[in-house]
């Protein structure tokens, strides 16, 4: 039997003590043992901190994503060999594919998003300027840093690739490392995902490190700049939660836990809609993808009574139809439950449900488990399992007993009113589901019992197209939910990056302020050279680089020949007698004719450096232009962002960003905006692949 060894302070492992045993879903024979007892775990706290905290810091956004995107590109090529350890899992191909490359595709999406959004920096700031006195030279922001911890991530069983990388992914962004702590029973497929990320030189050795077994005693070697995150089950979240020196030195703790996830049938549907046919179809594939071991799994199926005959026999039909066994075999469609005692575990939920409230109408039990394919008959199999309870108001159970596997609950609802009662007694949940037609249903629902989930979803026959199901997290949506669900976040695009990092609210001059964000703010100095800055490359722009344009006074003609030419005839520009009794007392220029004359303004038109305008942002125009008003414009370089080279054929470039602030003759802004440019960059940086 192989040994499942840690990767600790740049050392494959084993411990010496207690060791338990791994077995085969599918055939319970037994694969690998695991023991971490002995190692030195809190050493390994130490080693991240000085080797890959330190690595990791030093890099910027940009850095620190193209190393993501290298790594994920890297899983990719290599996904096959996590397959085959997968199915050890008992997990078919599909389930599969949600697990391994749904985590590659966090880590891409993480890459893509910081490559977009984030500065070419180690620190980020988060806001604009915000003046503090009169004059504005006393003004703040804040900024986001990282913070010099480790963060330790305790998974659960579920998806071992998945969920160590929809957290690794923010944690390397924010420039922290991390430990791993997969859940033991499919612990295989997580360190064999680490020995592809170790062995690829990737990442900064210390920045990722793995204990398969127990933590030992590495909680009372954590410290203040650290975080926590766990995933499983809430009784263990909430001991972990509590643990004294957590609680002493204040250590970020995220946890997400199982929750009772409800789908909702709006009053509105009949068996003819087809939206009825998309609630049978969801509900079957959230009971059977990874045999029902999925923390936002459809646990509570709320129909209206009128209903619930037409309900149960479409998913009893449905449901029959689904294949048990070896997902080797090619028929079959679900999978083992990860071990026996996860079997057992559900079996003793499901028996407890029974005995409070409810009755099987299919499953319930191994006698009902019919196998597909030879040679399963010892593996960790259940039977798609759902239960019919009558009255969900008095019998409690069913919204809080979760059998974690192939199982759900039918319950009744009379009216809109008692559905949302039902959806709110799961006292908080990860996901929820509502299937209607009708618009006011669905806001009436959703506005009733958003507050109770972190995710929901409202499909129709429209959004069930695209639509990626009930249970499928996003890495641009937040991740979590309250009470019962653990009442931690994650997820949620580049706000769980900031998780691991620390806002910091920075006071001073507007200089001072610009110096530290390495970002220009308005108020901050600037400096003006006599060569135009759209003749610099990227390289040779400097962050506070400034141009004061000439000056143009707008007349008449200008403000007829720009309403003739865009088509623009609004009666404030337009017509004289209209514009006399509007706020404005006259006629004034187009808002964007005046963004248009500044263009002209600070445009410098000869072939250069400048490739192409990429975008406008925050546009405010803050004074109306007036016949016989004369502007001028102050562009400023607010800050650079580097952008990676693809291909040796593409031009290295950046984005420049750049502040414009268009002056009247009293030197009153009349409009205020950042456009940004593509820059090219002198030099290139292209690396083939190896």
């Amino acid at each position: 039997m192989q040994q499942l060894t840690s990767y600790i302070s740049g050392v494959w492992a084993y411990g010496q003590g207690k060791e338990r045993a791994i077995h085969h879903a599918v055939s319970g024979e037994a694969l690998y043992q695991v023991c971490s007892d002995g190692l030195p775990l809190a050493e390994s706290l130490d080693y991240a901190r000085q080797h890959g905290g330190k690595a990791l810091a030093a890099m910027t956004f940009q850095q620190r994503a193209q190393m993501m995107k290298a790594v994920a590109k890297h899983l990719l090529a290599h996904k096959e060999s996590l397959y085959q350890i997968s199915a050890e899992t008992g997990a078919t191909r599909g389930d599969g594919w949600v697990d391994i490359e749904g985590g590659i595709a966090t880590l891409f999406a993480y890459a893509g998003l910081a490559g977009r959004e984030l500065p070419d920096d180690t620190l980020w700031p988060e806001d604009e300027l915000i003046p503090l006195s009169k004059q504005s030279q006393f003004a703040a922001r804040h900024v986001i840093t990282s913070r010099p911890g480790v963060a330790l991530h305790i998974n659960a069983f579920n998806f071992p690739c998945w969920g160590m990388l929809e957290k690794l992914a923010p944690t390397w962004l924010a420039g922290m490392p991390a430990i791993i702590k997969p859940a033991t029973a499919s612990a295989q497929l997580t360190q064999a995902m680490v020995k592809l990320i170790i062995e690829s030189g990737l990442v900064p050795e210390g920045a990722l490190q793995l204990i398969c077994g127990g933590v030992g005693d590495i909680f009372e070697h954590l410290d203040y700049q650290d975080a926590v995150t766990f995933t499983g089950s809430a009784q263990t979240g909430q001991k972990l939660r509590s643990h004294p020196r957590l609680l002493q030195k204040s250590i970020a703790f995220t946890m997400e836990a199982d929750s009772l996830n409800c789908c909702i049938l709006g009053e509105d549907v009949t068996p003819e809609m087809p939206e009825f046919a998309i609630f049978i179809k969801e509900v079957v594939r959230e009971m059977t993808t990874k045999a029902g071991q999925k923390c936002t799994a459809i646990r509570r199926v709320i129909v209206p009574a009128a209903q619930m005959d037409a309900v149960q026999q479409a998913l009893l039909k449905r449901l029959g139809g689904v294949t048990v066994g070896d997902p080797a075999h090619p028929d079959v469609r679900m999978g083992a439950l990860v071990n026996l005692e996860q079997r057992d575990d559900v079996q003793q939920k499901v028996d407890y449900l029974l005995r409070n409230g409810c009755e099987p109408l299919c499953g319930g039990s191994l006698s009902a488990l019919q196998l597909t394919g030879n040679g399963a008959e010892n593996g960790a199999f259940y039977p798609p399992t759902l239960l019919y309870c009558a009255d969900p108001f008095t019998h409690q159970a069913v919204h809080g007993t979760e059998a974690f596997g192939p199982v759900a609950t039918l319950m009744p609802y009379q009216n809109a009113e008692q559905a949302v009662e039902l959806a709110l007694l799961g006292q908080g949940s990860l996901a929820g589901s509502l299937v209607t037609a009708d618009e006011q249903i669905a806001a009436k629902i959703i506005r009733a019992t958003a507050c109770a989930h972190g995710r929901m979803l409202i499909l129709d026959r429209h959004a069930a197209v695209e639509s990626t199901g009930h249970g499928s997290p996003l890495p641009m949506l937040v991740h979590g939910g309250p009470g019962r669900a653990g009442g931690g976040e994650e997820l949620g695009g580049l706000r769980a990056v900031k998780h691991y990092m620390q806002r910091t609210a920075i006071q001073g001059s507007p200089t001072m302020l610009a110096a530290i964000g390495r970002e220009w703010v308005r108020g901050a100095d600037v400096v003006e050279e006599q060569v135009h800055p759209f003749r610099k490359y990227f390289e040779q722009l400097a962050i506070g680089e400034s141009l004061l344009t000439a000056r143009r006074t707008i007349t008449e003609a200008d403000i007829v020949n720009f309403g003739c030419l865009s088509g623009d005839h609004f009666y404030a520009h337009m017509d004289k007698i209209g514009a006399a009794e509007s706020l404005f007392g006259e006629r004034v220029a187009h808002g964007y004719f005046v963004v248009s004359a500044a263009a002209g303004l600070f445009v410098d038109p000869g072939v250069g450096p400048v490739i192409a305008n990429y975008g406008m942002e925050n546009l405010r125009f803050i004074e109306p232009v007036k016949i016989g008003d004369t502007i001028q414009v102050r562009l400023t370089c607010k800050k650079k962002i580097k952008k990676a080279q693809k291909t040796a054929e593409d031009k290295p470039h950046g984005v420049v960003v750049w502040d414009v602030q268009v002056l009247n003759q009293h030197q009153q802004p009349v409009a205020l905006y950042s456009i940004l440019t593509l820059v090219t960059r002198q030099n290139g940086d292209f690396i083939p692949a190896a």
